[in-house]
Protein backbone atom coordinates (compact mmCIF):
# COMPACT_ATOMS: atom_id res chain seq x y z
CA UNK A 1 0.00 0.00 0.00
CA UNK A 2 1.65 3.23 -1.17
CA UNK A 3 0.26 5.72 1.32
CA UNK A 4 2.12 8.68 -0.13
CA UNK A 5 0.83 8.01 -3.65
CA UNK A 6 -2.73 7.48 -2.39
CA UNK A 7 -2.76 10.81 -0.54
CA UNK A 8 -1.32 12.66 -3.52
CA UNK A 9 -3.91 11.17 -5.88
CA UNK A 10 -6.87 11.90 -3.59
CA UNK A 11 -5.78 15.49 -2.93
CA UNK A 12 -5.28 16.10 -6.64
CA UNK A 13 -8.88 15.02 -7.27
CA UNK A 14 -10.46 17.30 -4.66
CA UNK A 15 -12.21 20.56 -5.54
CA UNK A 16 -10.68 23.71 -4.09
CA UNK A 17 -11.66 24.29 -0.48
CA UNK A 18 -12.31 20.64 0.38
CA UNK A 19 -10.44 19.25 3.39
CA UNK A 20 -9.13 15.68 3.59
CA UNK A 21 -9.24 13.97 6.98
CA UNK A 22 -7.05 10.85 6.92
CA UNK A 23 -8.93 8.29 9.02
CA UNK A 24 -6.07 6.66 10.88
CA UNK A 25 -7.98 4.71 13.53
CA UNK A 26 -6.67 1.16 14.05
CA UNK A 27 -3.61 1.89 11.89
CA UNK A 28 -0.08 1.75 13.30
CA UNK A 29 2.18 4.72 14.00
CA UNK A 30 4.34 3.89 10.96
CA UNK A 31 1.37 4.37 8.62
CA UNK A 32 0.56 7.76 10.16
CA UNK A 33 4.20 8.79 9.91
CA UNK A 34 4.23 7.88 6.22
CA UNK A 35 1.09 9.94 5.65
CA UNK A 36 2.62 12.83 7.62
CA UNK A 37 5.74 12.69 5.47
CA UNK A 38 3.48 12.89 2.41
CA UNK A 39 2.24 16.25 3.73
CA UNK A 40 -0.96 15.12 5.48
CA UNK A 41 -1.63 17.04 8.69
CA UNK A 42 -5.26 16.22 9.56
CA UNK A 43 -5.98 12.81 11.05
CA UNK A 44 -9.22 11.27 12.33
CA UNK A 45 -9.43 8.89 15.29
CA UNK A 46 -12.42 7.29 17.01
CA UNK A 47 -11.09 5.96 20.31
CA UNK A 48 -9.86 8.30 23.03
CA UNK A 49 -7.24 5.86 24.31
CA UNK A 50 -5.72 5.19 20.89
CA UNK A 51 -5.76 8.90 20.04
CA UNK A 52 -4.03 9.75 23.32
CA UNK A 53 -1.24 7.24 22.60
CA UNK A 54 -0.67 8.52 19.07
CA UNK A 55 -0.85 12.20 19.98
CA UNK A 56 1.82 11.71 22.63
CA UNK A 57 4.48 10.58 20.15
CA UNK A 58 3.55 12.06 16.77
CA UNK A 59 4.43 15.62 15.62
CA UNK A 60 2.63 18.40 17.46
CA UNK A 61 1.48 20.23 14.31
CA UNK A 62 -1.02 17.45 13.55
CA UNK A 63 -4.66 18.57 13.65
CA UNK A 64 -6.56 15.78 15.41
CA UNK A 65 -10.24 15.16 14.63
CA UNK A 66 -12.43 12.85 16.70
CA UNK A 67 -14.80 11.09 14.31
CA UNK A 68 -16.43 8.26 16.26
CA UNK A 69 -19.15 8.10 18.93
CA UNK A 70 -17.85 9.94 21.98
CA UNK A 71 -18.88 9.18 25.55
CA UNK A 72 -19.05 12.18 27.87
CA UNK A 73 -16.59 10.61 30.31
CA UNK A 74 -13.94 10.35 27.56
CA UNK A 75 -13.97 14.04 26.61
CA UNK A 76 -11.49 14.90 29.37
CA UNK A 77 -8.93 12.53 27.81
CA UNK A 78 -8.76 14.46 24.52
CA UNK A 79 -9.78 18.02 25.46
CA UNK A 80 -6.22 19.33 25.78
CA UNK A 81 -5.43 18.94 22.08
CA UNK A 82 -8.45 17.87 20.00
CA UNK A 83 -9.12 20.27 17.13
CA UNK A 84 -12.59 19.19 15.96
CA UNK A 85 -15.13 16.69 17.29
CA UNK A 86 -17.35 15.42 14.45
CA UNK A 87 -19.78 13.40 16.53
CA UNK A 88 -21.79 15.80 18.69
CA UNK A 89 -25.24 14.26 19.11
CA UNK A 90 -26.66 15.58 22.40
CA UNK A 91 -26.85 18.65 24.61
CA UNK A 92 -25.16 16.67 27.39
CA UNK A 93 -22.11 16.05 25.19
CA UNK A 94 -21.93 19.73 24.19
CA UNK A 95 -22.00 20.73 27.86
CA UNK A 96 -19.17 18.34 28.69
CA UNK A 97 -16.98 19.43 25.75
CA UNK A 98 -17.44 23.07 26.77
CA UNK A 99 -16.61 22.26 30.41
CA UNK A 100 -13.41 20.38 29.51
CA UNK A 101 -12.35 22.99 26.93
CA UNK A 102 -12.76 25.66 29.62
CA UNK A 103 -10.49 23.66 31.95
CA UNK A 104 -7.76 23.85 29.32
CA UNK A 105 -8.55 27.46 28.39
CA UNK A 106 -9.18 26.61 24.75
CA UNK A 107 -11.96 26.53 22.20
CA UNK A 108 -12.92 23.20 20.62
CA UNK A 109 -14.63 23.10 17.25
CA UNK A 110 -17.59 20.75 16.99
CA UNK A 111 -19.78 19.38 14.23
CA UNK A 112 -23.37 18.34 14.86
CA UNK A 113 -23.79 14.74 13.71
CA UNK A 114 -26.98 14.15 11.75
CA UNK A 115 -28.57 10.73 11.29
CA UNK A 116 -29.87 10.43 7.72
CA UNK A 117 -28.93 6.81 6.93
CA UNK A 118 -31.39 3.93 6.99
CA UNK A 119 -29.28 1.92 9.48
CA UNK A 120 -30.26 2.24 13.12
CA UNK A 121 -26.63 1.58 14.12
CA UNK A 122 -25.59 5.03 12.93
CA UNK A 123 -25.53 7.81 15.53
CA UNK A 124 -26.62 11.43 15.46
CA UNK A 125 -29.47 13.89 15.86
CA UNK A 126 -32.44 13.39 13.60
CA UNK A 127 -33.06 16.51 11.48
CA UNK A 128 -35.99 17.35 13.80
CA UNK A 129 -33.85 16.90 16.92
CA UNK A 130 -31.04 19.13 15.69
CA UNK A 131 -33.50 21.91 14.86
CA UNK A 132 -34.96 21.62 18.36
CA UNK A 133 -31.43 21.67 19.85
CA UNK A 134 -30.58 24.86 17.95
CA UNK A 135 -33.93 26.52 18.67
CA UNK A 136 -33.40 25.98 22.40
CA UNK A 137 -30.30 28.24 22.04
CA UNK A 138 -28.61 27.01 25.21
CA UNK A 139 -25.59 26.27 23.01
CA UNK A 140 -25.10 30.02 22.62
CA UNK A 141 -24.08 30.24 26.29
CA UNK A 142 -21.10 27.90 25.83
CA UNK A 143 -18.08 30.12 25.25
CA UNK A 144 -15.46 27.36 24.76
CA UNK A 145 -17.01 25.50 21.85
CA UNK A 146 -17.55 26.67 18.30
CA UNK A 147 -20.17 24.95 16.15
CA UNK A 148 -18.58 24.95 12.71
CA UNK A 149 -20.92 22.70 10.73
CA UNK A 150 -22.55 19.30 10.30
CA UNK A 151 -21.37 15.72 9.84
CA UNK A 152 -23.28 12.75 8.51
CA UNK A 153 -22.88 9.27 7.08
CA UNK A 154 -24.88 7.81 4.24
CA UNK A 155 -26.29 4.30 4.24
CA UNK A 156 -23.68 1.64 3.43
CA UNK A 157 -25.13 0.37 0.17
CA UNK A 158 -24.45 -0.01 -3.55
CA UNK A 159 -27.59 2.06 -4.23
CA UNK A 160 -25.96 5.30 -5.37
CA UNK A 161 -29.27 7.12 -5.66
CA UNK A 162 -30.08 6.44 -1.99
CA UNK A 163 -26.61 7.64 -0.95
CA UNK A 164 -26.97 10.74 -3.12
CA UNK A 165 -30.41 11.56 -1.69
CA UNK A 166 -29.08 11.30 1.87
CA UNK A 167 -26.15 13.58 1.13
CA UNK A 168 -28.52 16.01 -0.58
CA UNK A 169 -30.75 16.01 2.49
CA UNK A 170 -27.71 16.83 4.65
CA UNK A 171 -26.68 19.68 2.36
CA UNK A 172 -30.18 21.18 2.41
CA UNK A 173 -30.24 20.96 6.22
CA UNK A 174 -26.78 22.55 6.40
CA UNK A 175 -27.87 25.46 4.16
CA UNK A 176 -31.05 25.97 6.18
CA UNK A 177 -29.24 25.92 9.54
CA UNK A 178 -26.54 28.28 8.30
CA UNK A 179 -29.12 30.76 7.01
CA UNK A 180 -31.17 30.62 10.22
CA UNK A 181 -28.60 30.45 13.05
CA UNK A 182 -25.20 31.28 11.57
CA UNK A 183 -25.79 33.85 8.81
CA UNK A 184 -22.91 36.07 9.94
CA UNK A 185 -20.52 33.35 11.08
CA UNK A 186 -17.94 32.48 8.40
CA UNK A 187 -16.67 29.61 10.57
CA UNK A 188 -19.93 27.69 10.12
CA UNK A 189 -18.65 26.29 6.84
CA UNK A 190 -17.95 22.58 7.34
CA UNK A 191 -20.10 19.86 5.81
CA UNK A 192 -18.26 16.66 6.69
CA UNK A 193 -19.69 13.90 4.52
CA UNK A 194 -18.16 11.21 2.37
CA UNK A 195 -15.84 8.30 3.16
CA UNK A 196 -13.64 5.99 1.08
CA UNK A 197 -16.55 4.31 -0.71
CA UNK A 198 -18.80 7.27 -1.34
CA UNK A 199 -16.85 10.52 -1.19
CA UNK A 200 -17.06 11.25 -4.96
CA UNK A 201 -20.87 11.39 -4.62
CA UNK A 202 -20.56 13.47 -1.43
CA UNK A 203 -18.36 15.98 -3.24
CA UNK A 204 -20.93 16.31 -6.03
CA UNK A 205 -23.56 17.04 -3.38
CA UNK A 206 -21.57 19.79 -1.65
CA UNK A 207 -19.27 18.19 0.92
CA UNK A 208 -16.45 20.43 2.17
CA UNK A 209 -14.66 17.74 4.23
CA UNK A 210 -14.17 14.04 3.50
CA UNK A 211 -13.04 11.31 5.89
CA UNK A 212 -10.94 8.72 4.06
CA UNK A 213 -9.29 5.67 5.61
CA UNK A 214 -9.00 2.52 3.49
CA UNK A 215 -8.33 4.44 0.26
CA UNK A 216 -5.23 5.85 1.98
CA UNK A 217 -4.07 3.16 4.39
CA UNK A 218 -5.62 0.00 2.96
CA UNK A 219 -8.04 -2.18 4.89
CA UNK A 220 -7.56 -1.52 8.56
CA UNK A 221 -6.22 -4.08 11.00
CA UNK A 222 -8.49 -4.74 13.94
Amino acid sequence: MNIQRNITQIKASLPEGVTLVAVSKFHPMEALTEAYEAGQRIFGESRAQELKAKQAVLPKDIEWHFIGPLQSNKVKDIAAYIHTIHSIDSLKLVQEVNKQALRHNRTIRVLLEIHVATEDSKHGFSPEEVLAFLANEEWKTFSNIRITGLMGMATFTDDEELVRSEFRQLKELFDSIRATWFPDDPEFSVLSMGMSDDYPVALEEGSTMIRVGSKIFGEREY
